[in-house]
């Protein structure tokens, strides 16, 4: 006979109830074999003697079994394992163990260009980052409060179904007028996309724009993930030089006239990952040469409310008026990434396309959240914040230039970059990442995967720094142990 009363093991202080802990613990039994088909069941009654359980206990658990197609019961003659049940067939283990299956018993596409490396550090670590934002300034508490406010409201329960795959109507309007007067973009709710980040913005604009051998033009450095999205669709990248004006307008002029130009990819505001800025003389090149070979001007203006020494320079987008640009942005980067908003815009047919294909990958954004951010925009609190982190961002920069001119200035070069939230710099060729990479992490300080900087080995020897998610005092422990680095490295 079966030994049931030590085959399971039931747990009173867990949130199942005993009668589906008993019903799962058959379905084991039955899928390893152990219970074939046939087999008959003991009655409820002597189950729940065996078990020291409760007969309703066993009864429900024997409900559930015949409700899933488990068992059986046959009038006059029992309750059996159902006959009719095929033999699973199941990989042997040596030893009985809770197994979670890494390998799939079929075929699919394995993108190994999608690959990022992942680091793993402890508490006492520094990790250099390539520019975000210090989420520990982020306004939480008034977050808070008006997502508490919104989500009382009576109106809201419209907010809770189904909505449009553009994005909320009133985040739509509010962001129109927003950037309307703060970016010099004339659009209105009908030319914006709300997404869910800058990086869903360039997803669906690689997807809509480019075929396998499309060229699209972008920097010879270039923002990796952009470049990676292209090259999903198999794109052709055609790269250009980038010196302290921005893009070669130029050379994309002599590529113009060589070939069919599909897009070219620009950060204008601050180049990524350089930090240079597009001068206004390469912007209307650029423009003019849209409009006349008809191609399309991905402008990812990633960060453009972080600018120290002057006022922002206005997007491109805000000079088109031939229909050229599709432009990106986000608020993730402003207040938290955790807060996935961000805004396409482009002409409204480009739109209207772009939300067809977004409903197949996301059906909607989160209405709740982006009603919060309506009120963020309206109230003010946006602008408040972006002052405050300016100063606070510009100091450390401030800082962090300073003490790497000091301290490490035999090892690097870098421009103070007027915006954003890193400063590119470039290692003496006597010197190479990876070495220093491999000595910095004796002192807990991980540098992360500075090959991403050179996707084309250039062999510029430059990668990015992040001062914006440090405060001073870290900043100054950050460069202490990059000194310690080098030290070591100079002693061998």
């Amino acid at each position: 006979m079966f030994p049931y009363k030590t085959s399971f093991t039931l747990k009173r202080n867990q949130g199942t109830p005993l009668y589906l802990q008993l019903a799962n613990q058959f379905i084991e039994l039955i899928k390893s074999h152990k219970l074939p088909p046939k087999t008959k069941l003991p009655s409820s009654r002597k189950l729940s003697e065996l078990l020291e359980v409760h007969r309703k206990t066993v009864v429900a658990c024997y409900e559930e079994l015949l409700l899933q197609g488990w068992i059986e019961s046959i009038p006059k003659k029992g309750t059996y394992i159902k006959a009719t049940l095929p033999i699973l067939q199941q990989q042997e283990f040596l030893e009985e163990e809770d197994v979670q299956t890494t390998c799939a018993n079929f075929s699919f596409e394995k993108r190994t260009l999608l690959d990022r490396k992942v680091y793993e550090t402890e508490e006492d670590w520094i990790v250099l980052d390539d520019g975000v934002s210090d989420v520990r300034l982020t306004p939480l508490e008034d977050i808070a409060r008006t997502y508490r406010r919104i989500s009382t409201k009576r109106s809201t329960i419209d907010a809770l179904t189904y909505g449009s795959t553009m994005g909320n109507q009133k985040l739509r309007n509010a962001l129109a007028d927003y950037l309307n007067e703060t970016r010099g973009v004339q659009c209105c709710d009908e030319n914006i996309l709300i997404t869910r980040g800058s990086q869903m913005g360039l997803f669906l604009s690689a997807k809509l724009l480019l075929q396998e051998g499309d060229i699209i033009v972008v920097g010879q450095t270039n923002y990796v993930a952009a470049d990676i999205s292209f090259l999903e669709r198999k794109a052709e990248l055609v790269r250009v030089p980038v010196d302290e004006n921005g893009l070669d307008t130029c050379e994309i002029e002599r590529l113009c006239k060589e070939q069919k130009i599909k897009a070219v990819f620009v950060t204008s505001h601050h180049h990524h990952p350089t930090t240079v800025t597009l001068s206004a003389e390469r912007r209307i090149h650029l423009l003019n040469l849209a409009k006349e070979h008809q191609f399309a001007i991905i402008e990812d203006d990633y960060d453009y409310d972080f600018n120290y020494n002057h006022a922002p320079i206005l997007p491109l987008a805000s000079h088109d008026t031939h229909g050229n640009v599709i432009y990106i942005g986000s608020l993730c980067k402003t207040v938290a990434p955790v807060f996935r908003i961000g805004y396409m815009i482009a002409p409204k047919e480009f739109i209207d396309e772009a939300a067809r294909v977004r409903r197949y990958i996301d059906r909607q954004g989160d209405a709740l959240l982006e009603l919060v951010f309506v009120d963020f925009l309206k109230s003010g609190d946006l602008d408040r914040h972006i002052k405050k982190i300016l100063k606070v961002y510009q100091s450390r920069r401030d800082l962090f230039c300073e003490l790497m001119e000091k301290e490490l200035g035999d090892y690097f070069s870098f421009d103070v970059p007027k915006g954003g939230m890193a400063v590119w710099t470039q290692l003496d060729s006597k010197y190479s990442w990876q070495k220093v990479s491999e000595i910095a992490r004796k002192h807990k300080l991980e540098i992360g995967d500075w090959q991403r900087y050179d996707y084309e080995n250039i062999g510029h020897n430059s990668i990015r720094m992040g001062f914006a998610s440090k405060t001073e005092e870290e900043l100054k422990e950050l460069v202490k142990r990059l000194k310690a680095a080098f030290d070591e490295l100079e002693s061998r």
